[in-house]
Formats: C-alpha cells, structure tokens, sequence
C-alpha cells in the first residue's frame, strides 16, 4: 500500500509481518539490508523501542506528529526484516490526516521507505507512485492512497538517539537548527556505518545527470554552456524560497526526466533551514554514476 505522508509517499506495510516487509524490498528493488522507518502513532512508542532516552523524548514530544524519524534501540516485535538486522529501529509518526486515520483504524506500525524504485527519485504525489512502481503493484491487493501533494516535499529528518552526543544521519524536513534548539545543543556529524534511510552517497537520482552550481549566473553559464554542446537542459532554481524549493524539487526533476532533459543544473541554497535537506538531496542526486 502506497500511503501520503507530510514529506513524501510511502510504500507502506505492516511492520510485525515479515513476509509483508519483504514484499516492500522486492517492489522497490531495494537492498534487504537498508532499514526501513517504521510510522507510528505518538503514544506507541515504547511498545517499538526497547529504550526512550530523554533526548529522544525531548524530540517526539516536541515534534510528532511530525518530519522527524528518531533512531532508537528496537522493541521484541520489531523483525529483522524492517532493520536489516541491527538492533535499532527509525521510528516516526506522520502528520498526514490519511495515514493518521490509516494507523489509529489499523492499529499496526507501517513500515514504509518512499514509494518508489530503490536510488530514484522519490515521489511526492499518488501520480509519481503509479508512474513508478504501477507493473510492480497487484491491482488485486494494493492499493494507492490519493492523499493530494505532499506539503514538505523532501524525507524526514533523522536523529540517531542511541549514542551521546545524538548524531544528525539524514537532514530533513525539521531544521537541523531547530532540532539543536530544542536539545540545547548541537548534534554531532553522522559517524560508523549506514544504519538508516537515506545514509547512502548515492540517492534520489533522476536519470539525467545533475549538475550542482553556487547562483543563478553560474546555473545559466552551465546551462548555456551544455546548450552549446547541443544537450537538453533544465535548470532548478527557487531563489530564497526554501519552502518552495523543498516542496517542488523532487517533481522538477521528474519533469525533466520527462523532457528528456540530459543535464539538471540545479542552484545550491544555503545551508540554513530547509537548505540543508535540499543540499543534501542534490549532492546525493549529483553523485549518482552515469555513462
């Protein structure tokens, strides 16, 4: 089931099945061994992580309903499927209306990474999901929750709350900032090996190879550039618009997968805010191999 959430679509199951858990790797084409989030309502969460440090805490309290995915040490029914097989968990609780009504009449944690094909670029209304994943789906058992655009646009932010000081491992849909304001200190860097969505170096890619700038003269001296060498172009830009940017950027460069675009260039933002997902999520993206 493909379900909405404030950040991006989902493809979601029931997370104490593992069969069902499964089925999301093989739809997805997704490595077994990259964890999955699993969402929750808010007053779950202690039957899903063994443990609840006060920082962590601190952060559902403050922000679940909400973009934030809180890395903590996994409760007995978490399945090795949904993990990997570490011993921690990303725990979640969306603020979407849909899946909110979708938890609350199913009683079940829905394990679900964004609803479409493992390293693509991830989908931010029903329309990207059918596009991507349709000849993978059973129209006799799933199904694709129309919950309109999703509002955020870019994935969670995730905290890993198991170690001391807690380590920001994915930049989202919550301010770094924020998430330091509330703790009252800064999050370290993300250190060790890949324990949660979204960690790999290579992400959220279109199939036409990005192309990152510092400003808007840079992008269209690129992109004049490119033009020159006879390749199809498209440039990503939103300004100062940070909200915008976010929200808009995963659909910007589906379109230009549409036109056959071969090079995005796409203009960097600040590293402030929601500048941080975004840089994030076009580095990944510009990372990808091409031929």
């Amino acid at each position: 089931m493909a379900i909405p959430t404030e950040t991006v679509y989902g493809l979601g199951a029931d997370a104490t099945n593992p069969d069902a858990v499964t089925r999301i790797f093989a739809v997805k084409d997704r490595p077994t061994h990259h964890p999955l989030i699993v969402h929750i309502d808010p007053d779950w969460l202690g039957d899903w992580a063994a443990s609840i440090p006060p920082t962590a805490r601190l952060l559902a309290d403050a922000c679940w309903p909400g973009p934030l995915t809180l890395l903590l040490s996994r409760a007995a029914l978490v399945p090795d499927a949904v993990t990997g097989g570490r011993d921690t968990v990303g725990l979640r609780a969306p603020a979407h209306p849909l899946t909110d009504r979708l938890l609350a009449a199913t009683g079940l944690g829905i394990a679900a990474p964004s609803a479409n094909r493992f390293g693509r670029v991830s989908p931010t209304t029903a329309a990207h999901v059918v596009e991507d994943l349709g000849p993978y789906l059973d129209p006799a058992r799933d199904l694709v929750l129309d919950g309109g655009p999703s509002p955020i646009g870019v994935e969670s932010t995730i905290v890993d709350c198991t170690v001391d000081p807690p380590q920001l491992l994915r930049p989202g849909g919550i301010p770094t900032e924020d998430v330091e304001r509330l703790l009252d200190l800064g999050l370290a860097a993300a250190t060790g090996a890949s324990r949660a969505a979204g960690m790999m170096a290579s992400h959220y890619a279109p199939r036409a190879k990005v192309v990152l700038v510092p400003d808007r003269a840079a992008a269209d001296d690129q992109a004049a550039a490119f033009e020159h060498e006879g390749l199809r172009v498209q440039v990503v830009d939103h300004g100062a618009d940070l909200v915008g940017y976010a929200r808009e950027l995963y659909a910007e460069l589906r379109v230009a997968d549409a036109a056959r675009a071969d090079r995005i260039v796409a203009v960097v933002p600040p590293p402030r805010g929601l500048g941080h997902a975004i840089r994030d999520r076009l580095a990944k993206a510009a990372a990808a191999p091409h031929p």
